[in-house]
């Protein structure tokens, strides 16, 4: 199996809590690290914006970005959520075996 880590944004705390809390509780992440406060500045709708948001890192398989996506865009308060997937090329095996045991043995 393969596995990567999910890079995400949140609003606020509170947000990236249930967010990490579903994605560990439905077995689509075996771990969501959540880090500290950040300003973002993007173009939305034609204008600039900043904003403070709340970064999330997942641990997951490859197999199962497509469900986690698929969750985080039903509880997400954005209406383009950021979710990328990035590949994981090597590492401790033991920690990248954990990963496929605390995740779903089916894909959805």
């Amino acid at each position: 199996m393969s596995q990567c880590l999910v890079y995400m944004t949140a609003p606020n705390d509170d947000e990236a809590i249930a967010i990490a809390r579903a994605l560990v509780d439905e077995q689509l992440a075996a771990c969501v690290n959540i880090m500290g406060a950040m300003r973002s500045v993007y173009r939305w709708q034609g204008k600039i914006q900043e904003d403070a948001e709340i970064v999330l890192i997942a641990k997951t398989r490859s197999d199962l970005v497509p469900a986690l996506t698929e969750k985080i865009r039903d509880i997400h308060s954005y209406d383009c959520p950021c979710v990328v997937s990035l590949s994981i090329d090597g590492g401790n095996q033991e920690f990248l075996a954990w990963i496929d045991g605390q995740t779903r043995s089916d894909t959805p």
